[in-house]
């Protein structure tokens, strides 16, 4: 008898060490407990620790409750502009209802991955492309809206979405780079510009007070060669301004103009009627007197010629 009760307590206590090993269940710390009993959700969610369900008849659904970082992959569109990119992002969301996040979907992370790339195209449709180069924050915010709205029926909040890189066609980025290559230098032509205007009205009244004082011109000349000739230069090519050469004009002393000669011959003509030309005999042929070629073939002595008559 006694050993028939030691059996049965044997027994019976082996069959609570079963059960308790099948019923028990540890829930972390990040995770809630769903439990359903027979197909039908039974109570509320379990926290973390310790719990016991029925063997055979409950079964424990466990849900993370941490955030998710999910990457979404790379969504080719046209943008309102027609400028086909190739657009990334990343998701961050987690889970806020386990209950539902089992019930009212399947699997709730490849729910909210398509979903966001849904949404990553149909924002892409309705950006420019200048939205999506620098204006982020924005598209940022709408496409956390629209991924949010059906992922709050799942038990899933989305944290937030961040588009990460957009790739533009080769032949796109070469017109961004020659757009801004031109914009640059439009705008350091407009710099020299008023450069040069400014330079131009403080050399106006530069020459203005230079006018005034002519010394000044010789200074800033005297300046301009010390500061060349510090430079160690073997060839030193000097300027020689204008005004300065009517300034020594000015300067100099006049000089006397010689009286004409009291000997000198008079002439019947006025000078500027009557021209003098020099020129030296060895230059000038004597004319040759009719015959004269005539009597020195033959051998016959000209004779001299006579002066012409003057009235």
């Amino acid at each position: 008898m006694v050993e028939a009760l030691v059996a049965t307590a044997v027994a019976v206590g082996s069959a609570g060490i079963v059960y308790v090993l099948a019923a028990a269940r540890v829930v972390k710390q990040y995770e809630r407990g769903v439990v359903f009993r027979l197909g039908k959700l039974r109570g509320s969610v379990r926290g973390p620790g310790f719990t016991l369900i029925l063997p055979l008849a409950d079964r424990l659904h466990k849900v993370n409750m941490q955030i998710v970082t999910m990457p979404v992959p790379a969504q080719d569109g046209i943008t309102r502009d027609n400028v086909t990119v190739r657009v990334d992002a990343v998701i961050y969301f987690k889970v806020v209802d386990p209950a539902d996040a089992v019930i009212q979907v399947e699997d709730y992370r490849f729910a909210v991955s398509q979903m966001a790339q849904t949404s990553l195209r149909s924002i892409i449709g309705k950006s420019d492309l200048d939205d999506l180069l620098s204006n982020r924050e924005k598209l940022n915010q709408g496409l956390e809206l629209m991924i949010d709205s059906p992922a709050m029926g799942w038990g899933v909040q989305i944290d937030r979405v961040e588009i990460k890189d957009v790739s533009l066609p080769e032949t796109m980025k070469r017109s961004m780079a020659r757009q801004a290559e031109a914009d640059r230098e439009r705008r350091a032509r407009v710099i020299n510009a008023d450069a040069e205007l400014q330079a131009s009205k403080k050399l106006a009244e530069a020459a203005g007070v230079m006018s005034k004082e002519p010394a000044a011109l010789q200074l800033r000349l005297l300046q301009t060669v010390v500061a060349v000739a510090a430079e160690k230069n073997s060839t030193l090519v000097l300027p020689f301004p204008v005004e300065l050469l009517r300034f020594l004009e000015r300067a100099a002393p006049p000089q006397s103009v010689s009286a004409p000669a009291a000997d000198a011959p008079a002439t019947d003509a006025p000078a500027a009627d009557v021209p003098v030309v020099d020129v030296p005999a060895a230059d000038v042929p004597e004319p040759e007197a009719p015959g004269a070629q005539a009597h020195s073939e033959l051998g016959i002595e000209a004779p001299p010629a006579e002066p012409p008559s003057i009235p």
